[in-house]
């Protein structure tokens, strides 16, 4: 089949096909099975195969991000301090981005000079990296048979080196999907500079259970001979980046609070993104420095820095948008701490308001979730009235009549479970267990549990609006906003 008339919607399907089913995974978790070094060789095997070395990725100039919070909000500051800079003084030409994971569609993951690739491109490129590993007589590795493909996420950085090297990006910016060390973007050798957000509790199984553990896997992206920065973290963790640091003879750089930020006005105006918007203007000033810049100077920000930092809108972060019967307050917060400030942010953003209270959530892949709802009750909880007039807990399912939209489609979750609303009757149990009188509702679908909070607004006064907050899940999250915008990517 060629790539002629070949598809967006059909690379979407061909790339569902590469995510691991839910019964294999759950096989895998019993039998203990983690992450580990053969993920790195088998991505060498690949990117040995659609025709490229590793050292064709040095021309990228990576700059390379992992943590367990703030990873994609730094790696979205680098983006726009770079952009600003090109469109100020022509350079870098183009500049890539690498996150994860999407909130409406796949190609957002992959984006040049800010936006994320059209649908022609990804279809081109996809079809581009699945044809050369089929026909590929590259590397032969019993381990990774001929003809085989990398699961959903790898073939996805795959993809990204090769749009990335075809397009002629000066400069990269990988967002790590899954710790760092057996990471499939941790195959490049020498990143411009590697930045570690802060640390926590997250991906128990494949990373470990307690933060120094994480904290090894997060510090694999650090390489000898590039600089490599983070910002203050818990003892555990700071002891285990300073000795593998000292392991790699790797010049880690602890960060205090730029001062340089005083007066830049970042999003949200919080201390933990003041950290992630320090760590992003040091990796940018990096790459600059390395590009031969005269915006760096060390003493003062340049005019592209801030406007760069205060021109960052991370989508599905602390969002807000607002209808005619509703304010919709969206965060995709996913771990206990995170979900702790979300619920924070919405408390002081609806201050003062009458209007009813909603919550949506959902979080479908991990056991721990059911624990995550405390962190919420406990930052949200309002004296002498319920926390939330109506919490709803949906599946990730996007419509009520179509199912999921085809970016979302997850053979990861089990369907059964998903069907039967396993997880949401468990959230429901924990809520009412903490709240024995709030009004809480399970639904099918995130169109459905909107449409409920809209029913919400109809009939209170014209001054008067529902304030709802929509959390948990980037899954939940980008379809949520798919539908509040109508649109087919952010």
């Amino acid at each position: 089949m060629s790539t002629a008339g070949r598809t967006y919607n059909d690379a979407i399907d061909a790339l569902n096909t590469l995510q691991t089913p839910h019964d294999i995974i759950e096989q895998r978790r019993k039998a203990g099975i983690r992450p580990d070094a053969s993920s790195i060789k088998e991505m060498k095997v690949y990117l040995d195969r659609i025709g490229y070395k590793l050292s064709d990725l040095t021309r990228l100039n990576i700059v390379h991000v992992a943590g367990t919070k703030g990873k994609g909000s730094t790696c979205a500051f680098v983006d726009a301090i770079l952009g600003e800079h090109r469109r100020m003084h022509g350079s870098p030409r183009k500049t890539g981005l690498f996150i994860s994971p999407h909130l409406i569609a796949v190609r957002e993951r992959i984006r040049i000079n800010s936006e994320p690739i059209s649908e022609e491109l990804f279809a081109k490129y996809f079809f581009d990296v699945w044809d050369r590993l089929e026909k590929s007589p590259g590397a032969v590795d019993e381990a990774v048979p001929q003809g085989s493909k990398p699961i959903y996420a790898r073939y996805l950085t795959l993809m990204s080196w090769h749009v990335f090297l075809q397009e002629g990006i000066d400069v990269a910016v990988y967002e790590t999907g899954i710790g760092g060390e057996f990471d499939a973007t941790n195959i490049v050798e020498n990143p411009v500079a590697s930045g570690i957000t802060s640390l926590g509790i997250d991906h128990v199984f494949a990373l470990g259970d307690t933060v120094d553990k994480i904290a090894w896997h997060k510090a694999g992206i650090m390489k000898h001979g590039s600089p490599a920065f983070t910002i203050h973290q818990s003892e555990d963790a700071a002891v285990v980046l300073t000795n593998r640091a000292l392991e790699k003879s790797v010049d880690l750089k602890v960060l205090k609070v730029d001062p340089r930020l005083q007066g830049v006005r970042v999003r949200p105006d919080a201390l933990f993104q003041k950290k992630n918007a320090t760590l992003g203007i040091a990796l940018a000033e990096t790459v600059l420095r390395k590009l031969g810049s005269s915006d760096v100077d060390g003493t003062s920000l340049a005019k592209t820095f801030i406007d760069g930092l205060e021109g960052v809108i991370f989508r599905g972060r602390c969002e807000v948008k607002e209808e005619e019967r509703v304010i919709w307050h969206v965060d995709g917060a996913h771990t206990a701490d995170s979900l702790k400030v979300a619920a924070k942010w919405f408390t002081e953003e609806v201050d003062g308001r009458t209007g009813p209270r909603a919550l949506i959530f959902n979080q479908q892949g991990r056991t721990e979730a059911v624990d995550f709802l405390e962190s919420i009750h406990s930052a949200a909880k309002r004296e002498g009235k319920p926390t939330f007039d109506l919490v709803l807990f949906c599946t990730n399912v996007t419509y009520i009549k179509t199912g999921y939209k085809r970016d979302f489609v997850n053979h990861q979750a089990d369907a059964r479970e998903v069907h039967d609303m396993v997880v949401q009757h468990r959230f429901e149990e924990k809520w009412t267990a903490m709240e024995p009188t709030a009004k809480v509702r399970v639904v099918p679908t995130i169109e459905e549990a909107i449409e409920q909070v809209r029913a919400q607004g109809s009939g209170l006064d014209q001054n008067v609006k529902v304030d709802a907050l929509v959390t948990g899940s980037l899954h939940l999250v980008g379809g949520a906003l798919g539908m509040l915008e109508q649109a087919d990517a952010l």
